[in-house]
This record gives structure tokens, sequence and C-alpha cells, in this order.
């Protein structure tokens, strides 16, 4: 049913290139939902590597300053507008968003969301595997296409993409090298990957003595001039998957430049005759045929919830930090020291 009663939401606002003390609070009343739109009470938000990206306008579709960041979320419905089924109020959804979701409440459209367990799995759990767990599955699964059997090299294996990917592959049968540093290679092997550390100079020789032959699929998210050294490690008929460009994200100048210099890097492998084959994986990437593309993302992240619901799959979980201190929580996901994602609650 439609409400006109106005909800106050308070949201966190990045207003310019600010480190992550210089982020403010406001809150602001929400109207009711409007037309095919739902109330939506936060429960859980995130951390992502876009965020951290947007906050130093490094992101490639940077949104104009000053703007409420949060990629996705999970929430539960308060309130729907018109042309909505008033069932969904009081059920658990996911949403990817791109911005908005370091709010406690929020107005996002019904077609938008993806339906999540309202069983024993907190909403901190299904928030690690939003678009960490739909990017891991496609780029494994969509992109690479490993088969049993195979062997990958996941790049920061600790992280929030790498640790679901590692977890992933190896339950399709496919022999792991994770790279982490030092102190996360016992998680590293806890998820069932061989460790290399990615702070040795000669990496990727040590990845090659323990896959001479190469690999099947290298899945890569720093980009930089050694994208060159994933690309070498593939086998004939092996695939790049590269899905970010983290090695430019402190440097000066346009966006948009190391991700363009990127697609010509990959287009000229994927012309060369040595059988191997060069993607970027885009989330976004067919979003434009809207209804199709959240069918996509709905089938995916219904496989990766059962997977986390069976115990296949443990989604690591940094640090759970209240929305009003989401400063605290940018800087955590930034030092580089954590393993897994780091997740945003309401305030107590």
């Amino acid at each position: 049913m439609s409400t006109s009663v106005t909800t106050l939401a308070t949201e966190i606002v990045l207003p310019g290139r600010v480190e992550p003390s210089g982020l403010e609070t406001r809150t602001r009343d929400l109207p009711a939902p409007g037309a095919g739109q739902v109330l939506l009470r936060m429960d859980a938000t995130g951390v992502c590597f876009a965020e951290q990206q947007m906050r130093l306008g490094k992101y490639y579709n940077q949104p104009p300053f000053p703007f409420v960041p949060g990629y996705d979320v999970v929430g539960t419905v308060t309130a729907t507008g018109p042309d909505v089924d008033a069932g969904m109020t009081g059920r658990r959804f996911a949403a990817v968003t791109k911005v908005g979701a370091w709010a406690s409440h929020l107005l996002i459209d019904a077609a938008d969301l993806m339906p999540v367990p309202d069983d024993d799995m907190d909403a901190a759990t299904v928030e690690t595997v939003v678009v960490n767990g739909i990017t891991a599955w496609q780029m494994l699964h969509r992109t690479a296409k490993v088969r049993s059997g195979g062997t990958v090299v996941v790049l920061g294996a600790n992280g929030g993409v790498g640790s679901i990917l590692v977890q992933l592959a190896r339950h399709a049968g496919i022999t792991v090298i994770g790279t982490a540093s030092a102190r996360h290679h016992d998680s590293v092997r806890e998820l069932g990957a061989t460790p290399v550390d990615y702070r040795d100079p000669d990496m990727y020789d040590r990845i090659r003595e323990i896959a001479p032959d190469g690999v099947d699929a290298v899945f890569d998210h720093v980009g930089g001039p050694a994208v060159a050294e994933s690309w070498r490690l593939l086998r004939r008929g092996g695939t790049l998957v590269s899905y970010g460009t983290a090695a430019t994200k402190n440097e000066e100048g346009s966006s948009q430049l190391p991700v363009l210099k990127l697609f010509g890097q990959l287009a000229a492998w994927n012309s060369l005759p040595n059988g191997k084959s060069a993607h970027f994986y885009n989330f976004w990437a067919g979003s434009r045929c809207r209804t199709q593309w959240q069918r996509r993302l709905t089938e995916d992240l219904t496989q990766v919830l059962r997977l986390v619901a069976d115990g296949v799959l443990t989604p690591r979980i940094a640090a759970e930090i209240p929305l009003s201190d989401t400063a605290s929580a940018l800087e955590l996901a930034e030092s580089r020291t954590v393993l897994g994602k780091v997740v945003i609650i309401p305030d107590a």
C-alpha cells in the first residue's frame, strides 16, 4: 500500500575529494514512494573498491560531487508506492544501486530489488555477496568458463571479490593460486588456494614455478603495466579477466584514461593468433537491456546465496561498523589490512 507519510533518512555524503574523515552526515525527509518505487530500510550496506575510487574522483563513471555513495544494499521494504505489490512490505531484498546506499532509508525502484532469504542468514552476510558474489560468479562461470581440473590465478585472494572467487573455483574443482600479503597466507590456505606474496618482486616467477605449463585463467583487478605479466601466465586457450585498475587509483589525471588504455591493450592481445583471450569484466555490461540484465543478476545472486546457505561459501566480514561511523569503515577498507568486506550497519 502507498503512504503519504515522509520518512526522516540519515545519509552519508561525499562532498568532494576529501579524506574519509571529510565525509558529512545529513538528515532529510524522504517523500512517500512514487509509482513503481518502494521505501527500503537499510539493514546492511558496505564499502566496495568503487567508493574508494569515487572518493578520489577516479571512478570510471564518476558521479558529480556532492553525492551519497553506497554501491549495494540489503534492506527491508517498509512502504510501497502505486503499482507495486503491497505484499513486498516487511520482506528483505538486495539491490545494486551504484550510489545512494550509505543511508538509513532510500527510495528505490521495485524492479531493481532481488529477493533474499528471510531465514537465519543475517543481513551483513548477504551484503558481502551482493556485488562481490555476483562479480565472482559471473567472472568464473560466465566470462572465463573454466572447467573442473583447471588452474587459475586470483590476484588479491584475501579481498571481497577474491576470497569468494577462490571458494567458488575450489567448489567447481579448480586449482587456485592466490596472491595476498604474507599476513593473509594462512587465511588464503584455509580458503583452499596456494598463497603467493604479492609484495615479492619475483611474484610472477613464483607463480610459474607452481604452474610451469601456464594457467587457464587469471583474474586481475590491479591493471597497470603488470597486467602484461598476468597475460604471460596463461597457457594456450587461457583467459585473462581484467576487472579493475587498482594500480592507478592514486595517480593524478583522468579517471577514464587508465581504463581506456587497458581496453586498447586487451583488444591488441585478442587479435593475436595464440588461442588466448582477454576480457574486461564490467558489472554493468548489458544494463541498457534492464529487464534481462536484472534477471541475470537475480539468477546469479540466488546461486551464490544457495552456496552460502549450504555452507559451501563462507563470506568474509572484515568488520561491521555503524552508519554514523562510515568514515572509519572507509578508512579500514582502504588500509589494505583486512580480510573480506567492511560492512556498514544501522546505528543501534
